[in-house]
């Protein structure tokens, strides 16, 4: 069932909270990634007794560190990448779906100040959340317009704002951390529901850098409450990341290591059956050329089996599946 009016997407933090869960919002920019979501999350809440279970599913825009809703068309149009997004989820989560026993909201993530106008200006109902992100701004400014955009619409969906100034998303240049007082002002200037605080993880810390400040997100917690969402949350490790509750954090996004670490599963398989895959000519030309060895050459023929789009989303579902499903045992304990 998809869960979007801004009640009962409230009382299902409320009831995140009382349980000490963390919800997981994890991104997906192919229908692939989006049915694997919804799997493990079917299979974890049936194996664990967990009626409904929930998830976020999410989606970025216009964001310049990963457009999600062009790449989810070949036509490489947000706006119609965000339809089928939006449908796809309808479809398969919906009344009469295959997994309308889970409990999903739909989340438009890193929605722009400025680039997505015309989405956060449209209509909002079938969304449960949006992070508002103007921390492209200078902080000060950065609360004016995420508190005009709460103003507008805080009434029909939660919002998050991000209490940060991000120079560079890229990570070449070093964003700092947010403070506990930053995130008392930025929370009250601005009435968000939830804050994405800089804890040092993915795309405010160089490479280098990349850790999760847990001290600091206690401090923060100190002074907002429960209203953290931690954005890079797979770009840490996952031993870092184990005890979010307990640090003030409510939320946690993810994406990157989806595709990352599944990635390898099919090119191993793909090596394997490179005949199969590709036929044993094109297999040959990479052996004389040095790429592959002449292990490679089993004397298959190209099979059906693996050149088709279904071969290769099977590995990727089944690899996402058992990430999200490590994810689920992380936070709904």
């Amino acid at each position: 069932m998809i869960i979007s009016k801004r009640e009962d997407v409230l009382s299902l933090y409320k009831e995140a909270a009382q349980k000490g869960w963390v919800l997981p919002c994890i991104c997906s920019e192919n229908q692939t990634t989006t049915e694997a979501i919804l799997q493990a999350a079917q299979d974890f809440g049936k194996t664990k007794g967990i009626k409904n279970v929930p998830v976020i599913i999410a989606i970025t825009c216009n964001y310049d560190h990963r457009t999600q809703a062009k790449y989810y068309t070949s036509t490489r149009n947000t706006d119609v990448g965000l339809k089928l997004f939006t449908d796809d989820i309808k479809a398969l989560a919906g009344e009469g779906g295959p997994y309308e026993d889970v409990r999903v909201m739909i989340h438009l993530d890193h929605i722009q100040f400025d680039n997505d106008k015309s989405i956060y200006e449209d209509d909002l109902s079938v969304y449960s959340s949006i992070m508002y992100d103007a921390s492209a701004l200078p902080f000060d400014e950065n609360i004016k317009s995420t508190a005009e955009f709460v103003k507008k619409r805080g009434h029909e969906l939660l919002v998050e704002g991000a209490c940060d100034e991000i120079v560079d998303a890229t990570g070449t240049q070093r964003n700092d951390l947010t403070t506990p007082e930053n995130a008392k002002k930025y929370l009250e200037q601005t009435s968000c529901d939830l804050i994405v605080a800089n804890l040092g993880t993915e795309h405010r810390a160089t490479g280098k850098e990349l850790k999760y400040y847990t001290d600091l997100a206690k401090e923060i917690k100190k002074a907002i409450g429960e209203k953290i969402v931690l954005h890079g949350t797979s770009s840490v490790t996952n031993d870092q990341v184990t005890g979010l509750f307990a640090d003030g954090v409510c939320k946690v996004n993810i994406w990157t290591a989806l595709e990352r670490d599944a990635s390898p599963d099919l090119f191993a398989d793909m090596v394997r059956h490179a005949c199969e895959t590709a036929g044993p000519d094109a297999v040959k030309k990479l052996v004389d050329e040095g790429y592959l060895t002449p292990k490679c050459l089993t004397g298959k023929k190209a099979s059906i089996s693996y050149f088709t789009t279904t071969y290769r989303q099977e590995i990727m579902f089944n690899r996402i599946r058992e990430m999200v499903t490590e994810y689920l045992q992380m936070w709904y304990i």
